[in-house]
Parts: structure tokens; sequence; C-alpha cells
């Protein structure tokens, strides 16, 4: 089989429909599996997914294990030579399947592709990036971004990168088991960075393809509960710093989350019960052993 593709599915019965058709109206003669695994949705997906798709692989658990091990859950479970973990909240546009599959089969030293992601007829979002430390990030969030989300508008220029968002990531199989899947120990953020990372560490190269297109909504998953999702996306960072940077770039994050403690504060995010368990939670992340998780 030539291509496995996997979604993760958490309460996105608005989206995930209309992209499960959009890679059956794509796909053409590919010979490819479509995996969907769905962390306790209530919200009547799975049923649909079922009824509308009945070739799809559905995998259904218990409760929420997270986007990083559902992931694994369904790679793990798959055929293809080439595995294509998608989100959701995606529409893949005609061509994008069969340039992203193009490029790993002419350029054996990539291991890993992604598309240009975009939102609306000028809207790209930045898929890609840099090695993440904290520098890097500052530099990416306040200079590199902005001038990404204009630049994308016409730039069609492949480009090896240094890590590509899971929205859309297509893999090499081979690649993906030297660099042994997702880290489970990420819930949600950063997990694709991680693998990324541990790709490349493994021998191969990631590639920007701006040519093959998908439209991603983003944040479908996370919106319900922001504050929740802010700590998720802070959590994953001190872990990922833990696993990846050195003790000074720990320092400098830890210092920065703690300002950011502050503003939360100010803002008023911290009231109530949920408030409460939410100070808490901070609290815990920003000792000197937490995110060792």
């Amino acid at each position: 089989m030539t291509l496995s593709v996997v979604l993760v599915n958490y309460n996105d019965r608005n989206h995930v429909l209309e992209c499960l058709s959009s890679i059956e109206k794509t796909a053409g003669s590919l010979d490819y599996e479509i995996i969907v695994v769905d962390n306790n949705s209530q919200d009547g997906s799975p049923a649909e997914i079922v009824r509308r798709f009945p070739r799809i692989k559905l995998v259904s658990n218990s409760r929420n294990v997270g986007f990083a091990k559902a992931n694994n859950q369904g790679w793990l479970g798959s055929r293809g030579e080439f595995i294509l973990f998608l989100n959701t909240d995606t529409v893949v546009e005609p061509g994008a399947l069969s340039q992203l599959l193009g490029e790993l089969k002419s350029n054996l030293e990539a291991g890993a592709v992604g598309p240009a992601l975009f939102s609306g007829v000028r809207s790209y979002q930045v898929s890609f990036g840099r090695r993440v430390s904290f520098c890097s990030q500052l530099w990416q969030k306040s200079v590199l971004n902005p001038f990404h989300k204009i630049a994308l508008r016409t730039s069609r220029r492949k480009r090896k990168v240094g890590w590509l968002s899971a929205a859309c990531l297509l893999i090499r199989r081979d690649a993906l088991q030297r660099a042994e899947g997702f880290d489970e120990n990420f819930f949600i953020y950063f997990e694709d960075i991680d693998l990324c990372l541990r790709i490349r560490q493994a021998g191969s190269k990631l590639v920007y393809l701006p040519q093959a297109r998908v439209l991603h909504w983003g944040g479908a998953s996370t919106s319900v509960d922001l504050a929740a999702s802010k700590y998720e996306y802070r959590k994953s960072q001190v872990y990922f710093y833990r696993k990846h940077n050195s003790k000074a770039a720990q320092s400098l994050l830890r210092l920065y989350l703690k300002l950011n403690v502050q503003i939360l504060a100010w803002r008023g995010c911290f009231r109530g019960e949920s408030g409460k368990r939410l100070r808490e939670q901070y609290a815990w992340l920003l000792k000197s052993r937490a995110g060792v998780l």
C-alpha cells in the first residue's frame, strides 16, 4: 500500500467530515487507507464517520489520550509506505497528495515533507521553522512569522527546514520508524517539532513544498477552553526545552513564564475554582523539576 492517512478526532464534527471528503476526492487512483483515531468524542462524530465513510478504519479510545499517542496508535496500525498525519480541520486541495508523494519519491534525502497551509485567499500560516530555542523562538515570532505571512502569499520556493507542522505532514515509514514515532510525553503542542528534530538527527531532511496547498482552519480541538489550551502549550514547551535545550535556555524560559503568570493574574485568569486550579498547575510547572512528565 502506498499511503496511509492518519487523523486524530476530538469533538470536531464540524470539520472532520469535510476533511475526509476532500481526501477521497483528491486521492484519485492512489492505493491508500484512512485511519481515524477518536479520542472519546461526545459530539456524535464517530458514528457519523462510520455512516458516511464505511471504508475508513475507526479506532475509538475510551478517553482523550492526547494528540501524540493517538497518532502513534494510527500509524502503528497502518500499512502504507508513506504516512500522512492530517488535522481534522483541513481540506486537501486537488493535486496536493500527489505533489507531496512525488517529492518524497524523487528526493531520497527527504524523510518528511509539508505543504503550504492557508486559511484564506491571502492568509498563509507559518508551518515550518528552524531549530527551537529561547532566542530563536523570539526571533521566529517577532520577525520571521510576520515576514513569512506576507512572503508566503507569493513565494513558491521549495526549501529545507528545521521542522514542519503536523497539521499536514507526510513522512516515509522508515524515517518514522527510525525516529520511533511521536513522544507520548507530549499531550498536545511541540510533538511535531520534537518528531521533526529526531527525524533530522536520524539523517533525513525536511522539505517545505508550497506547490502543495492545504486549507487549515486551525485550533478546532483547542478553542473550547482557551486558558487550558494555553497551559498545555506551556507544559509541552517546558518539556521540549528540558529535552533539547541548554540549562541557560531553560532558565530564560522559566523567567519568561513567571512574567507570563503575573500577566495572567493581572487579567483575572485565576479567579474561581477553575482559575485556582490553573494557578496551581502553573506553580507546579515552574518548579525546578517540573516538566519531566
